[in-house]
């Protein structure tokens, strides 16, 4: 595996000094993915990008939570479900929520487990979803706004776990505790 820089403000590429300063302001520190994208400058900026355009998304905290973690269990992503464990926390999601989801058990509702069998569909099928697929999750109450919501989700998703992957990014010190591997 190739040894990747755990970046700070002073190591970083230029470009990503200031996006860093965007990471401190955003979580108090510099999360270890971040500062393994850092040496992407247009990496770590894209992500950024996509993390705030998903919390502007029409998903209310639960509903993004679920897309979030579905998108990570599924690609057994080491530090993004310890990562998004913490950060469920923080916005007060229901830990029967985070737990359904780490443990790939049924979610308390139904509307939610229509929203992760959708996210699921997209991800596997990389966006190929059968149409009885679709009508379920908009017989959920969802919209096409949210069908489209999931593809972006997704895309960010991707850049983190994939990096993850590559780089074996250490789980930050904050959500050790809430150390994950995908049960076989």
């Amino acid at each position: 595996m190739t040894d990747f820089t755990l970046h700070d403000q002073q190591s970083a590429p230029q470009p990503s000094q200031k996006l860093l300063d965007t990471s401190i302001q955003a979580f108090g520190m510099i999360p270890g993915l971040h500062a393994v994208m850092a040496e992407a400058p247009g990496l770590l900026e894209g992500y950024q990008k996509l993390h705030q355009l998903a919390l502007d998304s029409s998903f209310d905290k639960e509903e993004l939570t679920v897309v979030w973690q579905t998108i990570n269990v599924e690609h057994a992503c080491h530090y993004c479900v310890p990562a998004h464990t913490g950060i469920a926390k923080s916005m007060n999601v229901d830990d029967a929520i985070t737990e359904a989801l780490r443990n790939e058990t049924p979610l308390p509702t139904e509307r939610l487990e229509a929203l992760r069998n959708f996210t699921l569909s997209v991800v596997r099928g990389r966006g190929h979803v059968d149409e009885n697929d679709v009508q379920a999750f908009l017989a959920a109450g969802f919209t096409r706004r949210q069908i489209l919501e999931v593809v972006l989700v997704t895309a960010q998703k991707v850049m983190s776990n994939y990096t993850n992957h590559l780089a074996d990014t250490p789980v930050d010190a904050p959500f050790k505790k809430f150390e994950w591997h995908k049960a076989n």
